[in-house]
């Protein structure tokens, strides 16, 4: 649990011919134990150069988390064309230690993954320059650039309609503390596919779970469909999410997720991060940022994804998802 907490959502990591060098350096380098002396890491994925001015700040956790942090970086560098500093974070690290160590190193821009990673960056010198990601929402998000792990709604509704072109309806229980940014987008997004979208706000457990019972009571399967987004109160996963996936299969009712863990409980498909891909555009972020260009304000939807895809619920939605189907997404389950 304390993997998930930091990083919202995790992913299979992504085939690449560099992976398992980022996992070999990411073993091998020595954790950062409380209190004690703050040093960088740098993951190589090209010749061993001089470290960039670019500190990549993040959880120091064990694996499966790690390798998304590791893969992460090793975009950054492939897009920047250089060192990365990489910072884990123990939680008792000291905010004083690490900001005299940045300044030492040179660094001008730092790349904060995870809460734990941007909680440590708004500590340091507001002077340098700041890009945010490994976090699916903020309360506020105009605050800072960077690319969050919510999909891309337009990318969540072309992929429906692929799947299940007779749905026109999704209907999405959301808490707009933390996702009034993602409807804003998403209402766009159900408008340019031809989709009604039906928000209904939840602003606690108790609201979510009535409105849920409501919507399957009222739903009709031959058009709706339900979204699970990226929100802890409305898609809490010991209450709420055994209550939707089970009232949704027994009314045969699409269930489409914007987490990748959500398709192995019974969630007909989800979007996940390529977290290589995700490294690079974060490299053109903190390019520009060391340029002097102005960047975008705002956290960013992910667009840079994977598909995840349940063959078990496909079938019991009378959704034929055939070899052609399959060579669309990067992970089915169970597998074939």
């Amino acid at each position: 649990m304390a993997g998930r907490r930091a990083i919202d959502k995790l992913a299979p990591p992504a085939p690449h011919r560099r992976a398992l060098l980022l996992r070999l350096c990411a073993a091998l380098a020595a954790p950062l134990a409380p209190h004690a002396p703050l040093h960088a890491q740098t993951l190589f994925t090209s010749e061993p150069a001089a470290p960039g001015p670019v500190a990549v700040l993040y959880p120091d956790l064990p694996d499966p988390v790690r390798k998304v942090f590791t893969d992460i970086i090793g975009g950054i560098e492939e897009q920047m064309r250089q060192r990365v500093q990489a910072w884990p974070l123990a939680p008792a690290h000291d905010p004083a230690d690490l900001g005299a160590a940045l300044k030492r190193q040179g660094v001008r821009v730092v790349i904060a993954l995870g809460r734990q990673g941007l909680k440590a960056a708004e500590t340091l010198d507001p002077g340098l320059g700041l890009v945010v990601s490994g976090i699916s929402s903020l309360p506020e998000r105009d605050r800072h650039t960077g690319i969050c792990l919510s999909p891309d709604p337009a990318l969540l509704f072309a992929r429906l309609r692929s799947l299940a072109p007779g749905v026109r309806r999704v209907i999405v229980v959301y808490n707009p503390q933390h996702n009034d940014w993602l409807l804003r987008l998403a209402r766009d997004a159900a408008r340019l596919h031809g989709i009604e979208l039906a928000p209904l706000e939840a602003p606690d457990l108790a609201t979510a779970a009535r409105l849920y019972q409501n919507a399957f009571a009222a739903a009709d399967n031959r058009r709706d469909a339900i979204w699970l987004p990226t929100d802890a109160t409305t898609v809490d996963e010991t209450t709420i999410l055994p209550l939707v996936l089970r009232e949704a299969w027994n009314r045969a009712l699409p269930v489409f997720s914007s987490s990748f863990l959500h398709v192995r409980k019974g969630a007909l498909f989800a979007l996940y991060p390529n977290n290589i891909e995700l490294g690079r555009n974060l490299g053109n972020l903190a390019t520009a940022v060391m340029a002097g260009e102005p960047p975008p304000r705002g956290l960013l939807p992910l667009r840079d994804v994977y598909a995840a895809l349940n063959l078990r619920t496909a079938s019991h939605l009378g959704i034929a998802a055939g070899p052609a189907v399959q060579r669309g997404f990067q992970f089915l389950y169970p597998e074939p």
